[in-house]
């Protein structure tokens, strides 16, 4: 999708001017702190001579050095579940399957595939592919790759997604079958690049020591807190990258990102950095910032046992009272768009046919007055409390629909945790609301199983606002049991229907996918789910 494509997707962008100075003073700090970073990171350029690391040495032409966040937990596809474990994972690794465009499916290392009945998979792999120590990929590599998950050879939370396996056959080289115990339309989805990657035979609890795989790029070494180096795998059966090297350097501090990238000692950084860093780097001619449409969710969840929360007026009326257009502006510089669904525009099984919620006070005073909540003497309707993680960005935003929810009589108590403490507490539903993110699981359909079935109740699931429907439930085990995909576009058109109705939660926004690099690379295109795909494809300068 083209750019004005792309922004016409959260219409409605502007906001109203009388508002302006309600978020001024919100977001004061924020202004402050935008027009510190355009001042600050052009004179620590000049000072860098005296920041540690500044004078480390151009690496060779053929190099690239990627600034994370974070060491990756594990590098076994099998057990890595952070971001950067499942991002870099998938340059080193092949999956069975791969997502085109649309998130729909498309070949990986299986270069076709059917379900001849609703509870067997048979996939047929691609010949001639192997390990980046010599040996050939077979059926064998995939059997033990998710039997060595479910048989405790390796002890991963992985392990829950393919709780459905009954057995895996493996008659031939080439030929897969996984039977199941019941219905699973996720199992291929849970085969695809980012959720899994194949691994050798035999390959136990210590793979992540010094990992093998098929990918375009194969393990060098790993330092923790300090970097990870691959390098071009030069026998990849799906055409060789022109990068060389990839050292991704272990950089925790955002703004050191930063300098980093404007010193010239690191090439390139994806949503790495906050959006104000973003829009000063863009003034540096040195450097480039790519963007695109992203699938990163932010939302708020409601807990539909609470007293209030449990009427869909009051939870319609609270999202309509949220002015998402002016939010994104002022706190993510545009960079996002607003979201009415779960799934991202782009996908297969996304509809726009839902109900929408534009910045609306009057409807919201009008369903909350329908509801029986009229404001009291001092103007408050009720009082309701959300529980936030110490973000900085997320307490922001959390201050701000205080705000704005004060506007339509509702006193919104603001209670801020570590987020070890908010995680645990959002887990388990402890909370009325409480903001949160989807990073990558609704690009799979069966998101709406695993966070809307009454079935997913804690700690089955992520349903964590014990939201319930029979209706619901009908379709979505409807679209889990049909092979018609006719059948399931419409299942899945009616359950974003009831989603965007009855408001379970509310879809904030989509993030974009942001990333800013040294001129010196070329042909960069930012993944939409965040990942470091586009390193297969990037040019350096010779």
């Amino acid at each position: 999708m083209g750019e004005t494509g792309r922004r016409s997707q959260g219409a409605g962008r502007s906001f109203r001017p009388e508002l302006k100075p309600l978020f001024f003073r919100i977001l004061y700090p924020r202004a402050l702190l935008r027009r510190a970073i355009g001042l600050f990171l052009p004179c620590v350029l000049v000072c860098g001579l005296f920041v540690a690391g500044c004078a480390r040495s151009r690496p060779d032409p053929n190099t690239v050095v990627m600034l994370i966040e974070s060491s990756p937990a594990s590098l076994d596809p099998r057990v890595g579940t952070d971001a950067q474990a499942e991002h870099i994972d998938s340059l080193l690794f092949d999956a069975v399957v791969r997502r085109d465009a649309h998130f729909g499916l498309e070949p990986g290392l299986a270069v076709k595939w059917e379900q001849p009945d609703p509870k067997t998979w048979v996939f047929h792999l691609r010949s001639g592919v192997r390990f980046h120590d010599g040996r050939p990929l077979t059926s064998r590599d995939v059997k033990w790759t998710i039997d060595s998950m479910l048989n405790g050879t390796v002890t991963t939370v992985k392990t829950g997604s393919y709780t459905s396996v009954d057995h895996i056959d493996a008659p031939d080289a080439a030929t897969v079958i996984f039977h199941l115990k019941e219905p699973d339309p996720a199992l291929p989805w849970n085969l695809s690049e980012g959720a899994i990657g194949i691994v050798p035979y035999g390959s136990g609890r210590d793979f992540f020591r010094n990992p093998v795989g098929s990918g375009p790029f194969r393990f060098v070494s790993q330092e923790i807190d300090r970097d990870v180096v691959i390098e071009r795998a030069q026998s990849y059966w799906g055409g060789l990258p022109h990068i060389g090297r990839v050292v991704f350097e272990v950089v925790p501090d955002a703004t050191t990102r930063a300098l980093e990238l404007q010193k010239g000692s690191a090439d390139v950084a994806s949503n790495a950095l906050s959006a104000d860093m973003v829009y000063a780097l863009k003034r540096d001619p040195k450097l480039a910032v790519e963007e695109g449409p992203g699938t990163v969710l932010n939302y708020i969840v409601f807990n539909t046992h609470d007293a209030i929360l449990k009427d869909a007026r009051v939870r319609r009326a609270i999202a309509l009272a949220i002015n998402r257009p002016l939010m994104i502006h002022a706190l993510w510089r545009d960079e996002a768009r607003v979201a009415e669904s779960l799934l991202p525009p782009e996908h297969w099984a996304w509809t726009g046919e839902t109900d929408q919620h534009p910045y609306d006070p009057a409807a919201a005073n009008a369903l909350l007055d329908a509801a029986g909540y009229k404001r009291g003497a001092d103007g408050v309707r009720f009082h309701i409390a959300m529980k936030t993680s110490t973000d900085e960005t997320t307490r922001l935003m959390a201050a701000a629909i205080q705000q704005e929810m004060a506007a339509v009589g509702i006193a919104l108590d603001l209670r801020s945790f570590e987020f070890a403490t908010f995680y645990s507490d959002l887990t388990r539903g402890a909370f009325q609301m409480a903001p949160s993110r989807w990073i990558g699981g609704n690009e799979n359909p069966d998101i709406f199983r695993y966070t809307l079935a009454t079935s997913s109740f804690p700690p089955h699931g992520a349903n964590r606002g014990y939201y319930s429907n029979p209706e619901m439930d009908r379709l979505i085990a409807d679209a889990a049991a049909t092979q018609d995909h006719a059948q399931q576009l419409n299942d899945y058109r009616q359950i974003q229907q009831i989603a965007a109705r009855e408001m379970p939660a509310i879809d904030l926004w989509y993030l974009d996918s942001v990333v800013v690099h040294s001129r010196r690379l070329g042909n960069i295109h930012p993944s939409a789910s965040g990942t470091f795909d586009f390193l297969k494809d990037a040019v350096p300068e010779r």
